[in-house]
């Protein structure tokens, strides 16, 4: 149990530092409650901190249920076996893929987040439930270059986490739960995070020898 995302974010230095001892790290946090991890990471290891964001693709009527996702890109996944209506993918990633637009512009006030290329980035988000927008940052990430992607995450369901694994996706984490529910059962307090907050912490964390927002 982590009393707060500050109090997981420092639990999860202690099982990040081995593995970037020397290395130029990015810290990517996901938005919004991710970011509030990520901050913590990035001050603790003194590490450059910017954003990633990918979104999930919610069921008809249950949007909730994650059946895909969409990333910055627009390119979208979907679980296969759905059965979804002729057309519903195409809508519901057109509006999934505009508030992601919505969201990097305002994260990034326009300016561009620091090249991922030839480097090695952290994904930091609160939580792991499903994986499915988190498998799609890395897919991003990928796609744009970054020579090594480690996921890390304060929890994160002991079955997802051994399905990404499977796949070859690197995961740190602090507890993997066989009973696992939802992420906020295993905060005490996880009260939801505003663009606002996202917005200090990313001008907090601004390093003024990096082209980042």
């Amino acid at each position: 149990m982590f009393t707060d995302r500050e109090d997981a974010g420092r639990r999860l230095v202690d099982a990040l530092r081995s593995r970037l001892q020397g290395e130029d790290a990015l810290i990517l946090g996901v938005p919004r409650g991710g970011v509030v991890v990520a901050a913590e990471v990035s001050r603790i290891l003194k590490l450059p901190l910017d954003i990633v964001i990918a979104s999930k693709l919610g069921a008809p009527g249950q949007p909730e249920y994650a059946i895909g996702a969409v990333d910055a890109d627009g390119d979208i996944t979907v679980e296969p076996g759905m059965g979804l209506p002729e057309g519903y993918v195409q809508q519901e990633a057109a509006v999934r893929s505009a508030e992601v637009r919505r969201r990097v512009a305002l994260y990034h006030r326009g300016r561009a987040g620091v090249g991922v290329a030839g480097r090695t980035v952290v994904v930091v988000d609160d939580g792991i439930a499903t994986g499915l927008t988190i498998r799609k940052a890395v897919e991003y990430l990928r796609r744009h270059g970054a020579q090594n992607v480690i996921v890390a995450v304060p929890v994160a369901s002991w079955n997802t986490a051994r399905q990404m694994r499977s796949e070859g996706i690197d995961l740190v984490t602090v507890e993997e739960p066989s009973d696992f529910a939802a992420v906020g059962q295993y905060y005490r307090e996880f009260d939801q995070t505003t663009d606002a907050e996202v917005l200090a912490l990313l001008d907090a964390a601004i390093d003024p020898g990096l082209s980042r927002p």
